[in-house]
């Protein structure tokens, strides 16, 4: 897995955050070859300041509860400041009550409006299978690059298990809650394309320090 790096994508969402903290994330990314997810008021700082970063910003977040046309217009102001990718919030509410037309109609729409990859974050932790592989299928259906775990704001994060179903249905980012190169790796092994963590730094010195010793 000689691509882990840039499968770790170094990550600062906290309701907290502060421009000092998504510096030391872009610095670490840039350190360890990492792609960097942040907050979209600090989008346009952060992609001047690391243009060597493939950096993520969220639409939709943490909720999932804008309409529509809101996250039509998160998606492509982030993409006018150049966000390499889109990670979307589903409507989990609109998953559980079986309206799953609506869901699919609505990444649809974000996907179709910008021409960077679009990553559909459908919270596995508050879904039944079912609720799960028919998130899966509509955000496949939609044009979605990828589906995420969880945003991790909701209680749960990434599990192999749902890991293993959703790769069944689109690339997977796994997300919340991984903070060891150990757990990433058994994502990996589950289907996980991606690997989302604020300890993404961790994650790759770990690696590192096992392939390292493979070797030894």
């Amino acid at each position: 897995m000689e691509d882990v790096p840039d499968r770790i994508e170094h990550t600062v969402l906290g309701p907290t955050t502060t421009w000092e903290e998504v510096l030391e994330v872009l610095d670490e990314a840039i350190q360890y070859g990492m792609r960097a997810c942040v907050p979209p008021c600090y989008l346009e700082q952060s992609t001047s300041y690391a243009p060597g970063v493939d950096i993520a910003t969220v639409v939709g977040f943490p909720h999932g509860q804008s309409t529509t046309r809101m996250k039509v217009e998160e998606a492509t102001g982030a993409w006018e400041v150049d966000a390499a990718e889109i990670d979307m919030v589903a409507n989990v509410g609109k998953i559980k009550a079986g309206e799953l037309d609506a869901v699919q109609a609505e990444i649809t729409e974000v996907v179709a409006a910008v021409p960077i990859p679009v990553k559909v974050i459908v919270e596995a932790p508050l879904l039944s299978e079912a609720e799960l592989r028919q998130s899966c299928q509509a955000a496949a259906d939609a044009g979605a690059a990828y589906v995420k775990t969880a945003t991790g704001f909701a209680d749960g994060g990434a599990t192999v298990e749902d890991v293993a179903i959703m790769s069944e249905y689109c690339r997977v980012k796994a997300s919340g809650g991984i903070g060891s190169w150990a757990f990433a790796e058994e994502l990996i092994e589950a289907g996980a394309d991606r690997i989302s963590a604020s300890s993404g730094d961790v994650i790759v010195r770990e690696f590192h320090e096992s392939t390292s010793g493979a070797g030894g």
